[in-house]
């Protein structure tokens, strides 16, 4: 048997050899490529030169697909009651936010008070952005979701609907390799991998974010070759899958091997406005308990986001009986009671 370190010369020379002569790897060399990485059997130089290469040509949708089978193998996994709603899956950039203010932390809890399950991942601050990150969001409103072993997260999930995986908590052997993010000083293939990876195991409807279209595309086709059924995509503020209200969101559906764009214009339903400028976390905290109040210039991208994640998931009719919902959650506090809910479970879970 070949050891790591010359295995791994062989996937470099595949991806690093030049425009003309590199080759893709197979779903299975990929998988095995990444796996000698997270467990530490390529060496430091092998592992830049790796994701160098192979952000330059891009990673092939194969190539995603064994990504994600290790992932699926070496990381966290999650899993649903029976008899439970299947989860909505938000993917988007772990090196987090720092231009425009977050909205699916609310539309998070709106979603759980319906009864809609959620799962998000992500880590600490990361490179190259080192923007504001999920566990920040939540904890800024009151809830911690740091320090939780998975069997809590898991426990959490049963109990409220709401996971939350965190990469220095549930995957130390990816959270390892953020420094590698730092020192090349660019995205590597795993960020791409990452939009539409989750530890959750069985039916859910995944919504990636995504910024370029090539992007989109290699998505959709990991995900048919890894036998996904059903993926919302979204041209989101900054990548994430928060849905703009300063113009037409462009969004695309695939659902059992159909694809369909679908363009949603906020103005048609009265939620056009300009998107809220990141500041800092207190302000976001003041705007973000004001929008559960039903108030404050967080509220319309809120409804707006809420009402088509309600539309997407199947929670109600149309986007307008979504938004009508959503509504309905922050005038009878029941957004912000289930807030208050998950804090109390995580301040006496033990």
């Amino acid at each position: 048997m070949i050891e790591g370190k010359e295995q791994f010369k062989i996937y470099l020379r595949k991806i690093g050899s030049g425009e003309q002569t590199s080759n893709g790897l197979s779903r299975e060399e990929s998988a095995d490529a990444l796996k000698l990485i997270l467990e530490a059997k390529a060496s430091p130089a092998q592992i830049g030169a790796f994701m160098i290469a192979h952000r330059i040509r891009r990673p092939e949708p194969q190539e995603l697909a064994g990504m994600i089978d290790t992932y699926g193998k070496l990381g966290p996994t999650l899993t649903s009651k029976q008899d439970h709603r299947r989860p909505v899956c938000f993917g988007m950039p772990f090196d987090g936010r720092s231009r425009t203010s977050p909205i699916y932390p609310l539309t998070t809890l709106i979603l759980l008070s319906l009864n809609q399950p959620v799962v998000l991942h992500g880590g600490k601050r990361m490179p190259i952005k080192y923007g504001v990150t999920t566990t920040e969001l939540f904890e800024a409103i009151g809830l911690k979701l740091t320090g939780l072993t998975l069997s809590k997260v898991q426990a959490c999930f049963n109990n409220h609907g709401l996971a939350v995986i965190h990469l220095a908590d549930h995957f130390t052997l990816a959270e390892k390799l953020t420094s590698y993010r730092d020192e090349i000083g660019k995205r590597p293939p795993l960020a791409s991998m990452e939009l539409i990876w989750s530890a959750h195991q069985g039916k859910h409807l995944l919504i990636s974010g995504f910024v370029h279209p090539p992007t989109e595309r290699r998505a959709w086709k990991a995900l048919e070759i890894l036998g996904e059924k059903d993926l919302i995509s979204i041209k989101g503020l900054e990548g994430s899958t928060d849905l703009p209200i300063s113009r037409a969101c462009i969004t695309g559906r695939v659902h059992n091997g159909k694809s369909q764009r679908i363009i949603l214009h906020p103005r048609d339903h009265n939620c056009s406005g300009k998107d809220l400028e990141w500041q800092n976390l207190d302000k976001w905290r003041e705007h973000a308990l004001k929008a559960l109040g039903n108030q404050g210039p967080l509220k319309q991208p809120l409804l707006w986001n809420a009402g088509v994640y309600l539309w997407f998931s199947g929670n109600s009719d149309s986007i307008e009986d979504g938004i009508s919902k959503a509504e309905e959650c922050l005038s009878s506090g029941s957004a912000q009671a289930t807030l208050e809910q998950l804090i109390h479970w995580e301040k006496n879970s033990i």
